[in-house]
C-alpha cells in the first residue's frame, strides 16, 4: 500500500494533529498516529478541550481532587488542561529529539480573553510554560495587535510560541517582524536559540467560508466561479511572503546562532463545504518547510487518497495574484474579509473559553456535591462549545 503520508512527510510538510483528549493519551491513541500515521505535533484549543472534559470519565479522579481543594475554576482549567499537554508532550518526546526541536510540539492556548492585553498574555505565557515544564511545548498566542508586542516579549524570554489566528498577508508580514525581533531579543538576553521554536498558524477554510458567502451574496457567474478558491490563493501568496523573510540577512544572522524558522502551519484545514474534496486543503498547500494541523478525520482521509506533488505552492503565485484581482472585480473586499474573520475568530474562542468554564464549574460543583460522575455535568456545555469555536 501507498503510504501518502510519508510522502506528504517527505516532500517537506509536518503533519500535526488538531485534537487532544485524554481518552486519546490513556489509549496510547496519540501515540499509535505518532508512530504509524507520521503525525509530528498536536494543537490544541479550547472548544477541543471543553469537547474532551465532557466525553470521558477519566477526568473524574482530578475533578473530583480539585474539588476536595476547594479551587476556582480558572485554576481548575489550568490543573485539568495542563495535565494533559504535559502528557502528551511526553509522548511526542521522541518526535521532538529525533528532529533536533524543530517537531514534537504540542500547543496550549493563553486565555482568549487576553487577545487585546499584551503584558497580560505574557504574564499567562510564563506561567503556562512553567506549570506544563516541558521543552517540546508551544504556548499559543492570537495574533491581535495587542498580541504583536507579547509575541516578541514570550520570544525573549526563551519561550517557543504557536502565533493563532492569522488570516491575512500584512498581519502575516507583522507576526514574523514579531519573531525575529523577538528572536534578536533572546539572542541579546543570552538564551539558546536552538531550542526556541515557532510556528504561525495561518488560518485556511475559514477564508474560504466567509468569501464563499460574500460571492454567492453578489449572484454573478463570475462571482459564482471564485468559489473555493480564495482560501488557497491567500495561503500561497503568505508562503511566497514567508520565503521573502527567511532568505533575507536579517534572518541569516539569526540561523547563524541556531535559529531555526518560524514555519508556516496551515490550520483549520477540515473541508466545510461538502462539494469540495475533503483533503484540498492538504493537496494545494505542499510546500517544504511547512505544518499542517488537521483534525483526526482529515489525517485518515489523507491516508487513503490524498495525492502529494510536489511544492504545488510555489509555482502558482502569479495565479494566485490573479484570483485576487478577480475577488476585487467582482465586489469582494479582501480587507473586510480578513478584519471580520480575525473579530469573529478572537470572539469565537472567547466563547469557547467560557463555555469551558462553564463545564468545569458545573462538574466541580457535581463532585463537590458527590452526585453521580463529575463529568456528566459537563456534557451540556460541549456541543455548544463545538458551535461556537470549532477546531482551529
Amino acid at each position: 500500500m501507498t503510504d501518502r503520508l510519508s510522502e506528504l512527510t517527505a516532500a517537506g510538510v509536518a503533519v500535526w494533529l488538531d485534537d487532544l483528549s485524554r481518552v486519546r493519551l490513556s489509549s496510547g491513541g496519540l501515540d499509535k498516529l505518532r508512530r504509524e500515521q507520521h503525525v509530528a505535533g498536536v494543537t490544541t484549543n479550547p472548544t477541543i478541550f471543553a469537547k474532551a472534559l465532557s466525553d470521558a470519565d477519566e477526568y473524574n479522579w482530578q475533578l473530583r481532587d480539585l474539588a476536595m481543594r476547594g479551587v476556582d475554576v480558572e485554576e481548575a482549567v489550568r490543573m485539568l488542561t495542563t495535565y494533559d499537554v504535559r502528557w502528551a508532550c511526553d509522548v511526542m518526546r521522541p518526535s521532538y529529539d529525533s528532529s533536533a526541536g524543530v517537531d514534537g510540539r504540542v500547543s496550549i492556548e493563553v486565555d482568549p480573553r487576553l487577545a487585546h492585553e499584551s503584558d497580560r498574555t505574557v504574564a499567562e505565557a510564563k506561567a503556562l510554560w512553567w506549570l506544563v515544564d516541558r521543552p517540546n511545548l508551544f504556548i499559543k498566542i492570537p495574533a491581535t495587535e495587542a498580541g504583536l508586542p507579547a509575541i516578541t516579549a514570550t520570544l525573549a524570554e526563551g519561550i517557543s510560541v504557536n502565533v493563532t489566528l492569522i488570516f491575512g498577508l500584512d498581519r502575516y508580514s507583522a507576526v514574523m517582524e514579531a519573531f525575529l525581533a523577538g528572536l534578536e531579543q533572546a539572542k541579546a538576553n543570552g538564551h539558546d536559540l536552538s531550542t526556541i521554536g515557532s510556528v504561525a498558524s495561518f488560518f485556511v477554510s475559514r477564508v474560504d467560508s466567509e468569501v464563499d458567502k460574500r460571492l454567492e451574496k453578489i449572484g454573478s457567474d463570475p462571482a459564482k466561479a471564485l468559489k473555493g478558491k480564495a482560501a488557497i490563493a491567500n495561503a500561497q501568496l503568505a508562503y511566497e511572503r514567508y520565503s521573502e523573510v527567511f532568505s533575507s540577512d536579517r534572518w541569516q544572522a539569526l540561523a547563524d546562532a541556531g535559529a531555526h524558522p518560524q514555519r508556516p502551519l496551515w490550520a483549520s484545514t477540515s473541508t466545510k463545504n461538502p462539494d469540495y474534496r475533503d483533503v484540498i486543503y492538504v493537496e494545494e498547500l505542499i510546500a517544504p518547510g511547512t505544518v499542517n494541523t488537521m483534525p483526526e478525520p482529515v489525517i485518515h482521509a489523507y491516508a487513503d487518497h490524498g495525492e502529494t506533488r510536489d511544492d504545488t505552492i510555489t509555482g502558482a503565485y502569479d495565479a494566485a495574484r490573479t484570483v485576487f484581482a478577480d475577488l476585487e472585480s467582482v465586489g469582494v473586499d479582501m480587507d473586510d474579509v480578513i478584519a471580520t474573520l480575525e473579530s469573529e475568530g478572537v470572539e469565537k474562542f472567547e466563547a469557547s473559553w467560557q463555555e469551558l468554564l462553564d463545564g468545569v464549574r458545573k462538574s466541580l460543583d457535581a463532585a463537590a456535591k458527590g452526585k453521580g460522575s463529575p463529568n456528566e455535568a459537563a456534557k451540556g456545555n460541549a456541543q455548544a462549545a463545538q458551535q461556537a469555536g470549532g477546531n482551529a
